[in-house]
């Protein structure tokens, strides 16, 4: 360890990334795990590094005693004294200790401890990096691609994106360029994993900001969003500004702006709609193109009947149920879609159970049925 290292622990900082601080922290206490390798792990050391000289110097804590019994543990008062003339029995004092003396072994377990502190520092950094993106739109390069997913290396940080987060479609190819989001940043004993989406509705929303400027400047809002990846979903959107419609706004010029979003999606159909204050007018919006003809509420249970002609019943809750289910997620409302004429039949059953009851009549079993 005679070697100069200002210029070794300048260089581990600049190619790591890594402080100053932090590689010399990793330095001394790698002296000490080594000197503990050769002199035993009871014994008290301390590593500092001198800036002045460039080295690492060691020390070894003794007890001052006026007769030594464990010579590992206990210096003589005498000899303290040339180390400290103003020691006095009882106190603590570092001997500094050759370095050159420890063997290739212990060389060679500094370097692994070193090797380990460096690692665990710059991990602890790419954690701080990641910590607080949860959400973020990210291009990375495809690093490799395993049986559960798809490696991606974003800076200096290496990404996973999980099977289950890809799109139905979604064909990557190591040096590919691939764009998700950032849904998760976890610690584990392999370092921090940073965690990507492309099925994620925040993928849409992100995706949304990127290519319609209004959006992005916060003149038209996001109220929510749901998607079926790869198959459709529904985005809900306002403007403050009465000038501005939205919708016309999002899908652009001949669709162009919607289209391009798609293209990014696989395809993906994707359903604007206009938020309403009105829980009604906002779930007939999300049932879109679908028309409704009436609708029986229960606010404190969030639950809506909706009533449709016929021939849109199969229009509302679309091919195995996706529009109803989509519309009801971004709402958060609970949707139940009846045929006018499933309706008409089950009012005429309630009419004749309530012209069984006494003293009913026709005209007011009717009411009653129509009263809901």
């Amino acid at each position: 360890m005679s070697l100069d290292l200002n210029f070794l622990i300048d260089m581990i900082g600049r190619d790591k990334g890594i402080s100053r601080e932090a590689v010399i922290e990793a330095l001394e206490s790698a002296m000490v795990s080594a000197a503990k390798k050769k002199l035993g792990s009871d014994v008290e050391l301390e590593a500092r590094y001198n800036e002045d000289t460039g080295e690492i110097e060691l020390f070894q804590f003794k007890t001052v005693v006026r007769e030594v019994q464990d010579p590992e543990k206990e210096i003589s008062i005498e000899e303290a004294k040339n180390y400290d003339p103003e020691v006095e029995e009882g106190d603590m004092i570092g001997v500094k200790l050759d370095v050159g003396e420890f063997t290739r072994i212990a060389a060679q377990v500094a370097k692994q401890v070193i090797f380990q502190n460096v690692r665990d520092a710059e991990m602890d950094k790419i954690y701080e990096e990641f910590k607080d993106r949860k959400g973020e739109l990210v291009t990375g390069k495809v690093l490799r691609v395993e049986r559960g997913g798809i490696y991606v290396l974003l800076g200096r940080a290496e990404a996973f994106l999980p099977n289950r987060e890809l799109i139905p479609g979604d064909r990557f190819l190591p040096g590919d360029v691939v764009r998700a989001v950032i849904f998760d940043v976890r610690k584990t004993r392999r370092g921090p994993q940073v965690f990507l989406s492309r099925t994620h509705p925040q993928f849409l929303i992100r995706l949304m900001e990127l290519e319609i400027p209004e959006v992005q400047e916060g003149i038209i809002k996001i109220v929510n969003a749901v998607r079926d990846p790869g198959e459709r979903a529904k985005v809900a959107v306002y403007s403050e500004d009465p000038k501005v419609d939205p919708v016309g706004t999002c899908v652009g010029v001949k669709g162009t702006r919607i289209q391009n979003i798609t293209n990014e999606l696989r395809g993906e159909r994707i359903d604007i709609i206009p938020w309403s204050e009105d829980p009604i007018q906002f779930i007939s919006n999300a049932l879109a193109p679908a028309k409704i003809e009436r609708a029986y509420v229960d606010e404190e249970e969030k639950f809506i009947e909706i009533i449709v002609d016929d021939s849109q019943l199969s229009l509302a809750i679309g091919k195995r149920g996706q529009n109803v289910k989509l519309a009801s997620r971004l709402t958060g409302w609970k949707i139940d879609i009846k045929s006018a004429s499933k309706l008409a039949k089950l009012d005429t059953e309630i009419q004749q159970l309530f012209k069984k009851v006494d003293e009913v009549k026709e005209e007011e079993a009717k009411e009653e049925v129509g009263e809901g």
